[in-house]
């Protein structure tokens, strides 16, 4: 039998919380005020310079606004390569407007 070297679920889990981590999060809770609780405070006050405020509102936007995870494109969707391929429906929708989901072809692509 082997020794050593990687072994499938051996080790600490990903985005695993150490006891260490824990602690110090529990204290700051129990101080009374988060980090993110003062970048929304100052954010929120009128009477800071609005560059400050335009700081705290990028500094915490990510602990409230995750990014969106990228997501693959399965197909299902027909791409039309020049107006000679449309319909006419889809050229009426087009004209007046009604097309949604429906792009009018760019110039230079075939």
């Amino acid at each position: 039998m082997p020794h050593g070297g990687k072994r499938d679920g051996a080790g600490r889990k990903a985005g695993g919380i150490t006891t260490k981590t824990r602690e110090i999060a529990e204290a700051a809770l129990a101080g009374g005020i988060t980090p993110l609780d003062y970048m929304l405070q100052v954010l929120r006050d009128d009477t800071q310079p609005a560059a400050r405020r335009d700081d705290m509102a990028k500094a915490a936007a990510p602990y409230v606004h995750p990014k969106l995870a990228a997501v693959e494109h399965s197909g299902g969707i027909e791409h039309k390569h020049s107006v000679a391929d449309l319909t006419d429906e889809e050229l009426a929708a087009i004209a007046t407007g009604r097309g949604k989901g429906i792009a009018a072809p760019q110039k230079g692509t075939h």
